[in-house]
């Protein structure tokens, strides 16, 4: 998973077609990693996606004391001997999600230490859930320089009700009261797959939850949790955003282990906007298919939401997609407040798009023509690259490593689909 150039060349006006098998989920490898920190015990991951926010939290392990490995998509990870309960600024200012090693810590060891993280800059992602949660929880929680400290003896179980369904919150407050003496319960959880994938990831370790995939979840506390040998579910995400370069590039695109529930509101998008959609039947292989038919697509309406509504990380990547579609469109924003950051560069490209708020007004059937553009997040990037496979000419997409953060194997997986397409 070492780092690559910076910089990709598009020539677009190609249709993508045939089959993908995407990764594991980013989100869900990460926070199956930071599980690995719940206990003294061997855990071994698999499908886990060679993209930089393993490595990075890897080393983030590393720092803890823990021993982290990984090859060809399995993670080896051994936290038997964890000699720091703080992370190190610098590592978790490059990512969002190393303030999961919180719960494991505070779980596990009484205390734990973590600066606010880094990460895609869209919006505020405010830690007072975590926080609130911990302190729910019996925990001293405070300030010690710029980092967050939260110290208790013995975390005691307790009601939790979350102001919002925060991913990151749920999964850390799940962390720790896998942990914690007696019953909690977490009310208006995230329900997210991911998520879902975690607390089944922690009851193969030995926790007791319940409820899991719904917005009231029931953990009853265990002294220990044991190893484990875990698979991560496929991405999601990666796989949505295949679904939708099929669309802009008017494609027929398979993803082949693609679980057609977790993208319920997607696939319902790409019907309407005049897709042909097939899902595999539930518990059978086959995966996801879009395919475009003639007369093109169809500008729609949608908004960005928790799961299961429209998830925000295909706010920017649907946005692409309808600048190829008859009439005006809108994407509302629902989750972060800074998520439209994308706008300007597709505008580079031609894209006849604006903001009001935390809407994006597309006027779709403009034709796009070859830029230099720049990956200014992770889905920012998606979108470029969608946008430039949909473009006559060559776009270049300059600060890939945001791409390289979410999309394992982009330009091979583009390249088998008919994409056009190299690293220079």
């Amino acid at each position: 998973m070492s780092r690559r150039p910076e910089r990709l060349l598009i020539r677009g006006g190609r249709p993508l077609r045939g089959d993908v098998t995407v990764s594991g989920s980013k989100n869900a490898a990460l926070y199956a990693v930071a599980a690995g920190l719940m206990t003294a015990d061997a855990v071994t991951l698999h499908n886990v996606p060679a993209i930089a926010d393993i490595d990075e939290m890897g080393e983030l392990l590393r720092a803890l004391g823990a021993r982290f490995e990984y090859v060809d998509g399995t993670a080896q990870i051994q936290a038997s001997e964890l000699t720091e309960t703080s992370a190190p600024a610098d590592l978790v200012l490059a990512l969002r999600a190393s303030f999961l090693v919180m719960g494991p810590l505070l779980g596990r060891l009484g205390e734990a230490a973590c600066a606010s993280p880094g990460g895609d800059v869209i919006g505020a992602r405010p830690l007072d859930v975590h926080l609130a949660g911990f302190r729910a929880l019996g925990a001293e929680v405070g300030r010690r320089g710029a980092e967050w400290v939260a110290r208790a003896a013995r975390l005691q179980g307790a009601r939790i009700f979350f102001d919002y369904p925060s991913v990151l919150g749920t999964v850390n407050i799940l962390f720790a009261a896998a942990l914690a003496h007696g019953e909690s319960v977490l009310i208006n959880a995230a329900a997210e797959p991911e998520v879902e994938m975690v607390a089944n990831m922690l009851n193969s370790m030995g926790a007791r939850i319940r409820g899991h995939g719904g917005s009231v979840v029931y953990v009853e506390g265990v002294e220990r949790l044991h190893g484990t040998e875990f698979s991560v579910i496929p991405d999601r995400l990666e796989a949505g955003t295949y679904l939708l370069a099929s669309a802009a590039t008017g494609g027929d695109v398979r993803i082949t282990n693609g679980v057609p529930h977790h993208l319920d509101s997607l696939t319902t998008k790409l019907s309407e906007m005049g897709m042909t959609v097939d899902l595999a039947p539930a518990g059978e292989s086959g995966g996801i298919r879009a395919a475009c038919q003639g007369g093109g697509l169809r500008a729609v309406q949608a908004q960005a939401v928790p799961y299961p509504g429209f998830p925000t990380d295909l706010h920017a990547p649907l946005a692409a997609a309808l600048t190829q579609a008859h009439g005006v469109s809108v994407v509302h924003e629902r989750v972060y407040d800074n998520r439209t950051l994308y706008v300007g560069e597709l505008r580079k490209l031609g894209a006849r798009i604006t903001v009001g708020g935390q809407s994006v007004i597309i006027e779709g059937g403009t034709p796009l023509v070859g830029a230099a553009v720049r990956a200014l997040d992770i889905r920012a990037g998606a979108a470029c690259v969608i946008a430039a496979l949909a473009a006559d000419g060559e776009t270049q997409v300059h600060d890939t490593n945001h791409l390289d953060r979410g999309y394992a194997h982009l330009v091979e997986r583009l390249t088998a689909l008919g994409a056009d397409v190299e690293r220079a």
